[in-house]
Protein backbone atom coordinates (compact mmCIF):
# COMPACT_ATOMS: atom_id res chain seq x y z
CA UNK A 1 0.00 0.00 0.00
CA UNK A 2 2.86 2.36 0.86
CA UNK A 3 4.40 1.72 -2.61
CA UNK A 4 1.12 2.60 -4.38
CA UNK A 5 0.85 5.82 -2.39
CA UNK A 6 4.45 6.80 -3.21
CA UNK A 7 3.93 6.05 -6.92
CA UNK A 8 0.70 8.07 -6.97
CA UNK A 9 2.41 11.02 -5.29
CA UNK A 10 5.33 10.84 -7.75
CA UNK A 11 2.95 10.69 -10.70
CA UNK A 12 0.97 13.69 -9.49
CA UNK A 13 4.18 15.63 -8.90
CA UNK A 14 5.34 14.89 -12.48
CA UNK A 15 2.00 16.03 -13.90
CA UNK A 16 2.12 19.23 -11.85
CA UNK A 17 5.66 20.01 -12.99
CA UNK A 18 5.07 19.21 -16.67
CA UNK A 19 1.68 20.94 -17.09
CA UNK A 20 3.15 24.45 -17.59
CA UNK A 21 5.67 23.07 -20.11
CA UNK A 22 3.00 21.35 -22.18
CA UNK A 23 0.90 24.53 -22.20
CA UNK A 24 3.91 26.51 -23.42
CA UNK A 25 4.64 23.98 -26.17
CA UNK A 26 1.00 23.99 -27.31
CA UNK A 27 1.01 27.79 -27.42
CA UNK A 28 4.25 27.83 -29.45
CA UNK A 29 2.61 25.72 -32.16
CA UNK A 30 -0.57 27.80 -32.36
CA UNK A 31 -0.39 30.03 -35.44
CA UNK A 32 -0.86 33.78 -35.07
CA UNK A 33 -3.79 35.24 -36.98
CA UNK A 34 -2.86 37.41 -39.95
CA UNK A 35 -4.61 40.69 -40.63
CA UNK A 36 -7.44 40.41 -43.15
CA UNK A 37 -6.20 41.52 -46.57
CA UNK A 38 -2.51 41.37 -45.61
CA UNK A 39 -0.24 40.86 -48.57
CA UNK A 40 3.48 40.23 -48.99
CA UNK A 41 5.17 40.66 -52.36
CA UNK A 42 8.52 40.96 -54.09
CA UNK A 43 9.14 44.54 -55.25
CA UNK A 44 12.19 43.59 -57.28
CA UNK A 45 13.31 41.75 -59.28
CA UNK A 46 10.14 41.31 -61.32
CA UNK A 47 8.84 37.98 -62.57
CA UNK A 48 10.80 36.98 -65.69
CA UNK A 49 13.73 39.35 -65.07
CA UNK A 50 17.29 38.40 -65.94
CA UNK A 51 19.69 39.30 -63.12
CA UNK A 52 23.44 38.98 -62.46
CA UNK A 53 24.70 36.30 -60.06
CA UNK A 54 24.56 38.84 -57.20
CA UNK A 55 21.47 41.06 -57.05
CA UNK A 56 19.15 42.75 -54.56
CA UNK A 57 15.73 41.38 -53.64
CA UNK A 58 13.36 43.99 -52.15
CA UNK A 59 10.40 42.87 -50.04
CA UNK A 60 6.99 44.56 -49.85
CA UNK A 61 4.23 44.17 -47.27
CA UNK A 62 0.80 45.77 -46.97
CA UNK A 63 -1.89 45.37 -44.33
CA UNK A 64 0.62 44.33 -41.63
CA UNK A 65 3.90 45.61 -40.26
CA UNK A 66 7.42 44.25 -39.98
CA UNK A 67 8.91 43.48 -36.57
CA UNK A 68 12.00 41.46 -35.58
CA UNK A 69 11.54 37.83 -34.59
CA UNK A 70 10.73 37.44 -30.91
CA UNK A 71 8.82 40.75 -30.71
CA UNK A 72 5.21 40.14 -29.68
CA UNK A 73 3.41 42.98 -31.46
CA UNK A 74 -0.02 42.30 -32.99
CA UNK A 75 -0.32 42.63 -36.76
CA UNK A 76 3.39 42.12 -37.44
CA UNK A 77 5.81 39.49 -38.67
CA UNK A 78 9.16 39.05 -40.37
CA UNK A 79 10.15 37.85 -43.82
CA UNK A 80 11.36 34.45 -45.00
CA UNK A 81 12.60 34.16 -48.58
CA UNK A 82 11.88 30.81 -50.21
CA UNK A 83 14.35 29.93 -52.97
CA UNK A 84 13.57 27.16 -55.46
CA UNK A 85 10.99 25.56 -53.12
CA UNK A 86 8.01 23.63 -54.41
CA UNK A 87 6.04 23.96 -51.16
CA UNK A 88 5.81 26.04 -47.99
CA UNK A 89 8.22 24.75 -45.34
CA UNK A 90 6.63 23.16 -42.29
CA UNK A 91 6.55 25.16 -39.06
CA UNK A 92 9.75 24.68 -37.09
CA UNK A 93 11.77 23.67 -40.15
CA UNK A 94 15.48 24.34 -39.90
CA UNK A 95 16.54 27.22 -42.12
CA UNK A 96 18.66 26.01 -45.03
CA UNK A 97 19.72 27.22 -48.47
CA UNK A 98 16.10 27.17 -49.67
CA UNK A 99 14.72 29.25 -46.78
CA UNK A 100 16.41 32.50 -45.76
CA UNK A 101 15.31 34.09 -42.50
CA UNK A 102 15.18 37.84 -41.87
CA UNK A 103 14.53 37.92 -38.14
CA UNK A 104 15.98 41.38 -37.73
CA UNK A 105 13.08 42.89 -39.66
CA UNK A 106 15.08 43.35 -42.87
CA UNK A 107 13.16 44.29 -46.00
CA UNK A 108 15.80 43.51 -48.62
CA UNK A 109 18.77 41.24 -49.20
CA UNK A 110 21.73 41.01 -51.54
CA UNK A 111 21.44 37.50 -52.90
CA UNK A 112 23.93 35.39 -54.88
CA UNK A 113 22.67 32.46 -56.93
CA UNK A 114 24.21 30.12 -59.49
CA UNK A 115 23.40 30.86 -63.15
CA UNK A 116 20.13 29.37 -64.38
CA UNK A 117 16.43 29.57 -63.63
CA UNK A 118 15.35 30.15 -60.01
CA UNK A 119 12.09 30.81 -58.18
CA UNK A 120 11.64 33.28 -55.32
CA UNK A 121 8.71 33.61 -52.92
CA UNK A 122 8.16 35.45 -49.64
CA UNK A 123 6.47 34.04 -46.54
CA UNK A 124 5.70 36.13 -43.47
CA UNK A 125 6.44 34.44 -40.15
CA UNK A 126 5.22 35.43 -36.70
CA UNK A 127 7.43 36.12 -33.69
CA UNK A 128 7.99 32.34 -33.32
CA UNK A 129 8.85 31.83 -37.04
CA UNK A 130 5.49 30.14 -37.65
CA UNK A 131 3.48 31.15 -40.74
CA UNK A 132 0.38 33.19 -39.88
CA UNK A 133 -3.14 31.81 -40.26
CA UNK A 134 -4.06 32.27 -43.02
CA UNK A 135 -0.52 32.32 -44.43
CA UNK A 136 0.76 35.61 -45.82
CA UNK A 137 2.54 34.26 -48.90
CA UNK A 138 3.62 36.10 -52.05
CA UNK A 139 3.17 34.93 -55.58
CA UNK A 140 6.16 32.88 -56.71
CA UNK A 141 8.33 34.63 -59.30
CA UNK A 142 10.81 33.07 -61.70
CA UNK A 143 14.08 34.77 -62.61
CA UNK A 144 17.01 33.96 -64.86
CA UNK A 145 20.46 34.36 -63.33
CA UNK A 146 23.17 34.95 -65.93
Amino acid sequence: MQLKSTLLQSSLLCVALLAPLSATLAQAETPTASTEGARVYIISPANGDTVPTTFTVRFGLSGMGVAPAGIDKPGTGHHHLLIDRTEIPPAGMTMDGTVQHFGGGQTEVELSLEPGEHSLQLLLGDMKHVPHEPAVLSEKITIQVK
